[in-house]
């Protein structure tokens, strides 16, 4: 069985709060009571808009039985976790930092690119516990 190294809901707020910058990308804006994300999105391919609700899976392997990723994606025709989701990337953890702005609790900022489309994820330092710099990691979502 697959091991997620993230899972939650989210409510998308805004569509590209600094502006539009490219034709089919848009940066979507997402929150839920815990998280706060910005995610860089092929709109062409997955249309989302403001107030939209969408689960996000991040998990180091599409292998239903959890083995983990060779690097090399074969259409075998084999079930894999991609297939119970509509938008999948594949990219890599880059950056863990402490976001200092906040003083309640420790806070947390995960950024990931996936072939350049970009991912911010500003959450618990507990949420983020299994995370590593430089993991690959599979981005998958759905719409609820």
């Amino acid at each position: 069985m697959v091991e997620y190294l993230f899972d939650e809901n989210f409510s998308v707020s805004r569509l590209d709060p600094d502006g539009k910058k490219f034709d089919k990308v848009t940066r979507v804006e997402a929150h839920n009571e815990q998280v706060y994300m910005q995610l860089d999105v092929a709109t062409e391919i997955f249309p989302l808009r403001a107030g939209d609700k969408f689960n996000m899976v991040i998990a180091p392997t599409l292998n239903l039985d959890g083995t983990p990723d060779t690097g090399y994606y074969t259409q075998a025709g084999r079930k894999t976790l991609a297939d119970k989701f509509d938008y999948v990337m594949h990219g890599k953890l880059y950056k863990i930092s402490d976001d200092s702005s906040t003083s309640s609790s420790t806070k947390v900022e995960i950024y990931a690119s996936f072939g350049g489309l970009l991912l911010l994820l500003r959450c618990d330092s507990s949420s983020a516990a299994s995370f590593e710099l430089d993991q690959r990691l599979f981005l998958l979502i759905r719409k609820l």
